[in-house]
């Protein structure tokens, strides 16, 4: 079955090029297009997509609060959001919203399709270590939010390997600096998520920051 996505962009020009990119794959299909972020929350109640192409920049409603409607309404919609400059703020806002990974839209097209199928597969569409340059940018670990509960019920490993994760490693990095097989690290990762309460790396990392355990520069 095809990936159904939602193109989410306030000009159209834009949506039409995304468009016709996807479309010419074979594993995926444009269902809908919104030009602002109310019209994307409720073509995604209406049409609840595979995934959501989301731009941050529209008027009327943004993108992250848009973003935080649909994952908190519809969690089986992933969302991949867009900006145009690498280092936005709304980045990390839309990751703290439910956003499943982050592209700035001057990736190629082979990097746009590839997210798109990344972030269906239930994984993060951000590579790890610009993740944490990202976070590590706008996070403020001086200012810790609600966080500590949920840490107190970590295993010694689970936090040690959510500091790795905050650090960019990736699940088999980790594995060779902890001396153990990657089936493992996974298990701990599935764990401490659940303990947590986040759904992918990104809001793993930002819980590490605002808890911190890990602070910007290391």
């Amino acid at each position: 079955m095809k990936i159904r996505v939602l193109l989410v962009d306030d000009h159209e020009l834009v949506r039409r090029g995304f468009k016709l990119m996807l479309d010419a794959q074979p594993d995926l299909s444009v269902v809908g297009e919104a030009a602002d972020g109310a019209e994307a929350v409720d073509l995604s109640r209406r049409l609840t997509p595979d995934v959501v192409l989301m731009d941050l920049h529209m008027p009327n409603l943004d993108g992250v609060r848009a973003t935080e409607l649909i994952t908190a309404e519809l969690p089986e919609v992933r969302v991949l959001a867009l900006s145009t400059f690498d280092l936005d703020e709304n980045v990390v806002a839309a990751l703290r919203a439910g956003a499943d990974g982050f592209l700035p839209k001057d990736v190629s097209p082979e990097e746009l399709i590839e997210g798109v199928r990344v972030v269906h597969r239930g994984e993060s569409a951000v590579a790890p270590r610009l993740l944490t340059r990202l976070i590590g940018t706008f996070v403020r670990a001086s200012r810790p939010r609600t966080v500590p509960a949920r840490l107190a019920g970590l295993t010694d490993r689970e936090r040690e390997i959510l500091v790795l994760i905050a650090r960019g490693r990736s699940n088999p990095e980790i594995a060779a600096d902890l001396s153990v097989s990657p089936s493992t690290v996974k298990n701990h990762v599935t764990s401490l998520f659940a303990k947590i309460g986040v759904r992918d790396r990104a809001q793993a990392v930002i819980v590490a920051y605002e808890a911190a355990l890990i602070h910007p520069g290391e």
